[in-house]
């Protein structure tokens, strides 16, 4: 068995692969798990980011209200299937009233860093950028400064520095519905400057002709760093957002050893294919436990309500070798 090198979470979510099912990734049969309307004044619940947190799991959630503004909320739970979310959205504790300032905050990620929990998120600051904060107890958050100039989207740490440096993978992009874009990788020396960027991945045929962008926190194996992304299609009735993996290595992680030519997941399922935006799976957030090699990913359906599925570590990364091009 390919390893995780990372923590045993014997809890998370699990359903064994239905019979006759010969997919490397197969749906939790109770999805969706989180529906649109959960908050009283929700118009949709999607594109959200989970951790361990104590005896059990914390998270930040993407909450469209019904005005239909773009905020991002936390939440709790026991069993990270039922989830309370606090019905206010997060209010950022920060110094510079500068950065305090934005529109928007949508597609956040969550990652477990040395002492704190990292959230990144699009953030309106004239234009998409990388809104940060962290946080100890989701509770109190503290936002820095963001990452980059406008225009971004999906900041995606690296769960441990690398070569003594922080580290993200984002997608440059542009104001609008972005119809382009390539994942990069970036470093820090203290979470405020980022530079030394790299080019990982662009767009290529088929499911991700349009435009690729960085999913989950990567998962560190002992095959490199595991990355679940999003690659687009456009189609005759616009884009359709699918699940692809590729194996980065693992002390130049913009250099990619291995990428599945086929996907992993694309949306079929009615709440995947009906909603806000038809067509879309979203991946934001992974579980994964050592010692099973079980993965547990969340992902948003149709930009409406927020979904599981499952794969076998040593399974998916075998799938990705045996189908790779690059």
């Amino acid at each position: 068995m390919n390893t995780i090198l990372g923590p045993d979470l014997p809890n998370i979510p699990w359903e064994e692969r239905p019979a006759g099912d010969r997919n490397v990734m197969w749906r939790y049969s109770g999805n969706p798990i989180i529906k649109r309307d959960q908050l009283a004044d929700s118009n949709s619940i999607f594109n959200s980011a989970v951790v361990p947190f104590g005896d059990g799991y914390a998270g930040v959630f993407r909450c469209d209200n019904t005005g239909r503004f773009m905020r991002i909320h936390a939440g709790f739970s026991k069993d990270a299937v039922k989830w309370d979310i606090n019905p206010q959205p997060i209010h950022m504790q920060c110094e510079d009233a500068e950065i305090g300032k934005f529109d928007y905050a949508y597609d956040p990620r969550v990652c477990f860093l040395e002492d704190r929990y990292y959230v990144t998120w699009c953030n309106g600051y004239h234009g998409p950028t990388i809104g940060m904060a962290w946080t100890r107890d989701f509770v109190t958050f503290h936002q820095i400064e963001n990452a980059f100039l406008p225009f971004n989207r999906n900041g995606v740490m690296f769960p441990r520095k690398i070569n003594g440096r922080f580290a993200m993978l984002s997608r440059p992009s542009d104001n609008g519905h972005t119809p382009f874009g390539d994942i990069f990788f970036s470093e820090s020396p203290d979470m405020k400057y980022w530079g030394a960027h790299r080019h990982v991945m662009s767009p290529r045929g088929s499911w991700q002709s349009t435009k690729i962008g960085p999913g989950p926190i990567p998962i560190e194996t002992s095959e490199g760093w595991l990355l679940i992304y999003h690659g687009v299609l456009t189609s005759c009735n616009g884009f359709v957002y699918h699940v692809g993996a590729a194996l980065l290595d693992i002390d130049e992680p913009w250099k990619v050893l291995y990428r599945t030519e086929p996907y992993i997941l694309n949306p079929r399922e009615t709440y995947e294919c009906v909603g806000d935006v038809p067509n879309v799976v979203f991946p934001c957030a992974t579980l994964s436990d050592a010692a099973t090699g079980r993965i547990a990913m969340y992902y948003g359906g149709a930009d409406t309500v927020t979904c599981l599925a499952f794969a076998q570590v040593d399974e998916l990364i075998a799938f990705t070798k045996e189908n790779s091009v690059l």
